[in-house]
């Protein structure tokens, strides 16, 4: 409770800002309860404090911003520099190892499912800068899995008001779950919709593919 007390007297003093800020340190990895706050400012939303679909704004934009910051850092600065001055950031040794073994496990979707992951979505910026992940992928899954993050937190103060924190509770235990039924879901549904220009697309690569052998054989020299 103190937390929430704590969390509140943020809010009443600066308002929306809180949330752009905290969530923007919390993936620089310095301290701070990302999830909690965004479940309490959707239950104030709920109470009509404040304003569901700017919260969901200035969320995502801390969101992005901060991993970006860490994407960059990670790219210009390298391993070597995380290593001597990731205490710094609370970035130990052992955090490290976590986030290459999730990286090795699940690849780059990793920055999509690792805000669901606690110990591992405060560093895969940094990481997917360390291994010069591409910018426009980094985006594409930083963001979207962003978007999703904070619709789903936000979403749990305002869709169930003051039994929030149970629903709390129930969800961040299983959060990873639900980000990958939910993104399963998602992936179904655009290809189902995409199908035929999806079947189009890869009929001509076949069809490309068979024509570049043909050409092949045919320059080859006949013995």
């Amino acid at each position: 409770m103190e937390m929430l007390n704590w969390i509140q007297e943020l809010f009443a003093s600066y308002g929306y800002s809180v949330l752009f800020f905290g969530l923007l340190l919390e993936f620089v990895a310095l301290p701070f309860p990302g999830e909690t706050t965004m479940a309490f400012a959707g239950f104030l939303s709920y109470t009509g404090k404040l304003d569901f679909f700017v919260l969901i704004a200035v969320a995502f934009a801390g969101t992005t911003v901060g991993m970006t910051v860490t994407y960059f850092i990670g790219l210009k600065a390298g391993l070597p520099f995380i290593q001597r001055y990731g205490k710094w950031f609370l970035f130990s040794e052992s955090k490290l190892e976590k986030t290459q073994h999730w990286f090795d496990r699940y690849g780059s979707i990793l920055v999509s499912i690792g805000y669901f992951i606690p110990g591992v979505r405060h560093f895969t910026g940094y990481f997917s800068g360390i291994t010069a992940l591409p910018f426009r992928k980094f985006a594409l899954y930083a963001y979207s899995g962003a978007l999703l993050w904070v619709v789903l937190f936000l979403g749990i103060g305002k869709v169930f008001g003051p039994q929030w924190m149970g629903i709390f509770h129930l969800i961040e235990k299983n959060a990873i779950w639900i980000a990958s039924g939910v993104a399963a879901v998602a992936a179904i549904i655009i290809l189902y919709r995409y199908r035929h220009k999806i079947g189009a697309r890869l009929l001509r690569r076949k069809t490309g593919i068979n024509l570049e052998t043909q050409v092949v054989k045919v320059k080859e020299p006949s013995k």
